[in-house]
């Protein structure tokens, strides 16, 4: 079996083993989410880290000269591998019984699902570094000696794990800027940068929105209509009703995902995808 394939038996082991995958009675929200399992078998898809289209990242119509490079994470860096993990049928029905309000399914999801995306970061640079590679993950931190701008817009970031995931092949975005996948939108992304030379995967699209059909189902289903067809999702009004979520659960759990749910990608690639003009 060549890395990637390791790389996926191993992710595959690790999500659908650990116990950091299943709401325990101390996390759980309420007695009966005791149990509750946050992620199916998970994906991934592999870039090299020489792509052209990171250096596109840094552009500002896009991400930023603030993105940083792979070789910048990693000076040895040869690959670069995005990886998703998909809500399980539970947590996403969850989050579609009241629309104006995100279940405490999808909160633990958001929360405790991000501390399982890092440890699946963890164990995926532990697995490299056993076959002798160096690896790092840009959301565990800056590696020693590498200073990020002091300064950075607003909604924006180093590292965008999902315009990662676009340029890896893993998936296109829609209308909300989340990533569809062949697993859908409701998932949750993290990535790790290799001096593994990993063969890359193909990059089935060129336009950004390539798998969105543009229904219109995630602007109806946005709580504070944060999301149109001219100009997909306006981050102001939905990070707001991220703060009043926290706010109003405790300062803790925030999260949302109601553009994620109920709509032709959650949980895959619409069937019928509209041919929309290709990405500037």
């Amino acid at each position: 079996m060549d890395i990637r394939g390791l790389l996926q038996a191993e992710l595959d082991r690790f999500i659908l083993t650990t116990p950091g995958n299943t709401i325990t009675e101390e996390q759980a929200k309420a007695p009966e989410l005791a149990g509750l399992v946050l992620f199916e078998k998970p994906i991934l898809c592999v870039a090299s880290a020489a792509d052209p289209m990171f250096e596109e990242l840094k552009n500002p119509e896009i991400i930023g000269p603030h993105f940083i490079l792979p070789a910048e994470w990693l000076p040895e860096a040869k690959s670069v591998i995005s990886f998703a993990l998909p809500y399980t049928q539970r947590v996403r029905e969850s989050n579609t019984a009241d629309w104006s309000w995100p279940s405490a399914e999808w909160l633990h999801g958001r929360i405790e699902g991000h501390a399982l995306i890092m440890e699946t970061a963890k164990t995926l640079i532990s697995f490299l570094e056993s076959l002798g590679y160096k690896a790092m993950a840009p959301l565990l931190g800056p590696s020693p000696g590498l200073n990020p701008p002091a300064e950075i817009p607003k909604y924006n970031s180093f590292w965008s794990e999902r315009h990662v995931g676009f340029v890896t092949g893993l998936g296109t975005f829609g209308l909300s800027k989340g990533l569809i996948t062949k697993s859908g939108i409701a998932i949750r992304l993290g990535s790790v940068i290799t001096e593994a030379e990993i063969e890359p995967d193909p990059r089935p699209h060129t336009d950004i929105y390539g798998y969105c059909t543009r229904c219109g189902l995630c602007i109806d289903h946005c709580p504070v209509k944060a999301i149109s067809i001219e100009n997909g999702k306006d981050h102001p009004p939905c990070s707001s009703f991220l703060d009043t979520v926290k706010e109003q659960d405790g300062g803790v759990y925030y999260g949302c995902g109601k553009c994620q749910v109920g709509v032709p990608c959650e949980s895959g690639i619409p069937e019928k995808v509209k041919e929309l003009p290709a990405a500037d």
